[in-house]
Order: C-alpha cells, then structure tokens, then sequence
C-alpha cells in the first residue's frame, strides 16, 4: 500500500517558525527578509541576531495567541515577523502598538531619543485586508502628503497578502514572489522548479522533511494547525450568529439596536474562546466596560 505523504500548512504559525525563526536557519529568514526589505538587492542583510522567546508549551493548544518573529540587525534595526490566519478585524492597531513597544522598548536609562533605531513590522496574512489596491506587498512610513518627503525611517510597516499573490496569472520573477509562493503551500513541480533556482527555498524544504520525520514537532504542528481550525471556525459562527440575529431586526428603528446585539452575541462567543476584553472591543467596537459585564 502506497502512504500519500500529507501536506504540511506552512502558514502554521509554529512550522513558519521552526522554519524562518531557529539558528540554524539564520540563512533561510535573511533571504526572506531581503526578499521583502532589499528587492534591488543593495544594503541587503548579511546577519541577524534572534531575540525570540522559547516555544511555551500552552501556546500550542491557544486558539488565540500568535507567535512571531523578533531579530535585531547589525545595525541595531529591529524586525517583528507576524504571522496572522484570521481577520481579526484589529490590522491596522495591533501592528501599530507591537511597533510602539518594540520602538520604545529599546532606550535604557540614560540614553537619549537619538539613540532609537528603527523598527520594521512584517505581517504575513492569509486573508485580504487592502481593498483599494490589488499589489501583494504594501509597505508604510511616516511621509508628508504633499512633499511625499519621508519624515524617518524609524518606523516601517509592511503586509503581505497570501490570497492576492494567489491571483497571479504568472510564474513568481522576484525573489519574494517565490517566497510567496511557498508560503501559499505551493506543491509538485511549480515549487521544484522555484526551489531549484533558489538555495534557500530548498533548504526550507528540506526542513519540512526533517519536521515530518520527528515525532514531537509533527504532534505539536497537528495540535496546533487543530486549534488554528478551531479558532477560524468559531470565528467563523461567531460572526454568522451575529449577522443572522442582526437581520432579524427588520424594522429601520430596530437596525442600531439590532447592530448591537449582534456584536454583543459575538463578544459572548469571542469572550469563550478566551480572547481579551481589549481585542473583543476593537473587533466589535463595543465599549470596554460593556464587555467586562459580559465576562462577569
């Protein structure tokens, strides 16, 4: 009997970092990294130092939580590597506050605001978040609107949206159009001929194999791509629950009230997921306080 080998989610947040964010795979992230933040190949990254926690065993089994990746470059810049599966519905807030306490988490006492170096957050989402523009890779930075003149480059945003690469009517070119394509669980000859022109997407590969033939990282990787499915799922409800008790307010008067009631239902089902009373109220938009009376 011929075993189908099973397809592993890259987008895992715990295989992304068994992958990108472990020492022995340095290589593997600055190539991704350079991809992203040296497409023309000048001032490209030759080392980065982790500064990433260990894998807390609990993280595995929360639905919630997420776990990226922290590095510090030889020029002192930091890099957060975030992987999100699910639309919150907090993009634009929560990579804004990882950036504020990254950034202002880095003076000690006594040094001076001269001293910060910048700070890059990178989100890789599986979902569509930027209607406005079809492009993959939005980078933001603090301009002036008329001049355009940057004001620093302190501060650096950028999304990386998976389902728009997913359009693409043409083989990747760029080295982080092949990325993407990896990280889009890209399989068969489409990803050998992308792997064989690109050492570290092969190594990245590679790893894969290894990750499947240890049994404690292939256990970890299914309990947590479970609780991944589990989240997404109740996410999922929670918002069709809510739209479907919202409809049932049929009347004009009835429709604020309805609205309310709806992301009221949600908070209850996001609350029994475990998820904090801050998140709860930018996903929903309801005061804080009324959610702190939902938990109890």
């Amino acid at each position: 009997m011929v075993q189908v080998k099973k397809r592993i989610n890259r987008m895992n947040d715990y295989v992304f970092k068994r992958i990108f964010g472990s020492e022995e795979n340095k290589d593997i992230l600055i190539s991704f990294l350079n991809s992203i933040l040296a497409p023309d190949g000048k001032n490209q990254l030759t080392s980065i130092e982790l500064l990433n926690r260990e894998i807390d065993p609990e993280f595995i089994f929360d639905k919630s939580s997420r776990l990226d990746i922290l590095g510090k470059t030889d020029k002192d810049e930091l890099i957060n590597i975030e992987v999100q599966v699910c639309n919150e519905g907090d993009n634009e807030p929560r990579p804004l506050f990882y950036w504020a306490k990254l950034f202002s988490g880095q003076l000690k006492s006594g040094q001076n605001y001269i001293d910060l170096k910048p700070t890059i957050i990178i989100a890789v989402l599986n979902y569509s978040f930027i209607e406005i523009h079809r492009n993959y890779h939005s980078c933001y930075r603090i301009y002036d609107e008329n001049s355009k003149h940057v004001l620093t480059n302190l501060f650096e945003l950028h999304f990386l949206e998976l389902p728009k690469m997913k359009t693409l009517r043409k083989k990747p070119r760029t080295l982080l159009e092949k990325w993407l394509m990896y990280l889009c669980n890209t399989e068969g000859d489409a990803m050998q001929e992308i792997a064989k022109n690109e050492s570290k997407i092969k190594k990245a590969l590679t790893c894969e194999e290894i990750f499947r033939k240890v049994e404690k990282e292939r256990l970890n990787y299914e309990m947590r791509e479970k609780a991944l499915l589990d989240y997404s799922s109740a996410l999922a409800n929670a918002a069709r629950k809510g739209k479907e008790e919202g409809k049932e307010e049929g009347k004009e008067e009835g429709k604020e009230e309805g609205k309310e009631e709806r992301n009221i239902e949600i908070a209850k089902n996001l609350l029994s997921m475990g998820l904090s009373v801050e998140k709860i109220s930018q996903a929903t938009g309801l005061n804080i306080e009324i959610i702190r009376k939902l938990k109890g």
